[in-house]
């Protein structure tokens, strides 16, 4: 088979990650980088051996190719990747998949309309302990699931970041950060009801939330949770935890570890996260997926429900209540 040719649009610090997790992938190579930075793009070419360019549109015009990533900051996801997709190409866009409902309904419409393949990458939901946990919940290890625990907290100075500039990101760390949580709470959840969000004080000075802690309940009222912050670190080993009525489970960074009740011994079942692995098996997911050989593990409903909770849960913030997540309905109807 011949390999997919993929390019990479936007060669920032999530594209370095992609770059190395192409390096032992045997289902596709980069042709092609595009960056509105020519030096950052020709960077990124010469170290992969492959072309640049300085707009979608030049891509477009000049390179040969079957798929394409999307780095680029998320105001413009919708832009590029429906340019994309006009042309057929096969599009894997970096989180959040748009920066409302709106814009990822039609994304997910242009994709259709023009036969090509559109999902979100969340890279957690490819690491290898957080997928070998939802086995030994759906394998009942741990009995009834009861609450599902998120955490992604560490101070980082957000002052000069476009990730705190709600007109380019959407938000802030609630959109950021939080997507990751959203998707990570959907895989253990399914879908998810209603969401409540308190905002904390802001240490930066910034326009946006920078900490925030996140509530939601599934349709059988299982609770989730998620704590999210730029400006705090709760020096946690693990960043998911599962409660059980008969069990523990904790999903870490260096290691993964359960429990069950009346047992006094944790038992290791994960080496903790592995980003590169998670990378690389979402993108060969993803190939597999275009060649018809895989079912995506994040499907195109997935993404759009993410944007549909993050959505709510910026309502919930604004208004101080629990919100209703618009959209479930026809999302379920979709997916059957």
């Amino acid at each position: 088979m011949n390999m997919l040719r993929f390019a990479v649009i936007g060669t920032g610090a999530i594209a370095r990650a992609y770059e190395t997790a192409f390096t032992s992938l045997n289902e596709a190579t980069i042709v092609a980088a595009t960056d509105t930075n020519e030096i950052a793009a020709k960077a990124f070419a010469q170290r992969n051996g492959c072309a640049a360019y300085s707009s979608v549109h030049e891509l477009l015009r000049h390179a040969q190719f079957d798929a394409a990533v999307v780095c680029t900051p998320p105001a413009t996801h919708e832009a590029v990747a429906c340019a994309l997709l006009q042309s057929g190409k096969h599009v894997l866009c970096e989180k959040p998949l748009a920066i409302s409902s709106v814009q990822a309904r039609r994304m997910l419409e242009c994709a259709r309309r023009h036969g090509a393949l559109l999902t979100m990458a969340s890279k957690f939901r490819y690491a290898s302990d957080v997928r070998r946990a939802r086995e030994l919940v759906m394998e009942g290890v741990i009995g009834d699931l009861v609450f599902v625990e998120n955490a992604f907290t560490s101070h980082v100075d957000m002052s000069s970041r476009w990730n705190s500039d709600a007109t380019i990101s959407g938000g802030g760390v609630l959109i950021d950060n939080g997507t990751h949580s959203v998707d990570i709470l959907r895989y253990f959840l399914g879908n998810l009801c209603d969401v409540r969000v308190v905002e904390g004080r802001r240490m930066q000075g910034l326009s946006v939330e920078d900490t925030v802690r996140l509530l939601v309940h599934n349709e059988q009222d299982v609770i989730g949770s998620a704590d999210l912050s730029w400006s705090i670190d709760k020096e946690m080993d693990t960043f998911v935890r599962l409660y059980g009525s008969r069990g523990t489970i904790l999903v870490g960074w260096k290691e993964s570890r359960l429990r069950r009740r009346g047992e006094s011994e944790w038992q290791t079942f994960g080496a903790g996260y592995d980003k590169i692995q998670a990378f690389r098996d979402q993108l060969a997911n993803f190939c597999g997926a275009i060649t018809g050989n895989e079912r995506l593990l994040i499907t195109p409903i997935d993404a759009l429900a993410s944007v549909e909770v993050v959505q709510a849960a910026y309502a919930a913030l604004e208004y101080a209540r629990w919100e209703r997540i618009a959209g479930r309905a026809s999302l379920q109807a979709e997916a059957s």
